[in-house]
């Protein structure tokens, strides 16, 4: 099992799902994955957690008076060790502050932005609470993408407001992949693809998770039969296998099988 306490700045530590419907998540992502979801809590406005094994892997949250418009969607979250001074630097760098920097009690500080791009993203400066501490096992985080107009831009965003280095990009024809790790590590902990080409006018650039999973066609057939949909079909790539699939609500997230 890989696990980890904390989460180095920079490296994504934290997922949650906005969801419009919370009793059918609850059920779809307990019988996809086998997480126990706790009881939403009234002092955090109905947020609850989806539990791996009886740890956090997972937030979600329904929908709140304010929030009608809010894209329901995974988000990403980002460590930080200082949020309020990760604002200022995504504020000069071009981006807007969405929600916080807020204490969450003694949980932590919670920040979301709209980067340049238009893409969502979070930011957790963990107090008592590190966000996930399991990944690549199934039914944890196993990797986290952006998809984004301005491919160039967004690699220089993230470098300088997250403090994230770029490794060795890819180019193949129109797509660039360039992968992302915190300073002073190696370990690439996400990847930021240039998408220009594939976006459809009108859909707003943004992060995804993937799940790692035992077998992606196995689970990928799970999804329908939960009531959720397979957006783009299993495929064996040097990367895993993979694919992209919706929740029942329409929520699109992504399972990987890494290589063997």
């Amino acid at each position: 099992m890989t696990q980890r306490d904390r989460t180095s700045a920079g490296a994504p530590c934290w997922v949650e799902l906005f969801t419009p419907d919370v009793d059918a998540a609850r059920r779809f992502y307990g019988g996809l994955f086998g997480w126990e979801a706790n009881e939403p809590s009234a002092e955090f406005g109905g947020y609850f957690m989806f539990l791996r094994d009886g740890e956090p892997v997972a937030g979600g949250m329904g929908p709140y008076p304010g929030a009608e418009d809010a894209v329901h969607a995974w988000n990403v979250y980002l460590a930080t060790d200082d949020a309020a001074a990760l604002a200022d630097r995504a504020t000069g760098a071009g981006a807007q502050v969405a929600v916080g920097p807020m204490p969450v009690a003694d949980l932590g500080v919670s920040l979301f932005l709209v980067d340049p791009s238009g893409a969502g993203v979070g930011a957790w400066q963990a107090g008592s609470f590190p966000g996930f501490t399991t990944v690549e096992e199934p039914g944890a985080p196993s990797w986290f993408e952006l998809h984004t107009r301005e491919g160039e831009g967004a690699v220089d965003f993230y470098c300088s407001v997250f403090g994230l280095v770029a490794g060795d990009g890819i180019e193949d024809g129109p797509m660039t992949y360039t992968t992302v790790h915190e300073k002073g590590g190696d370990t690439d902990r996400a990847g930021i693809m240039e998408a220009a080409a594939w976006l459809p006018p009108g859909v707003s650039p943004s992060w995804s998770v993937y799940w790692a999973v035992a077998d992606v066609r196995a689970s990928a057939e799970r999804v329908t039969a939960l009531g959720g949909s397979v957006v783009a079909a299993a495929q064996d790539t040097p990367y895993g296998t993979m694919a992209t699939v919706a929740d029942p609500s329409g929520v699109v997230f992504k399972l990987r099988t890494p290589p063997a």
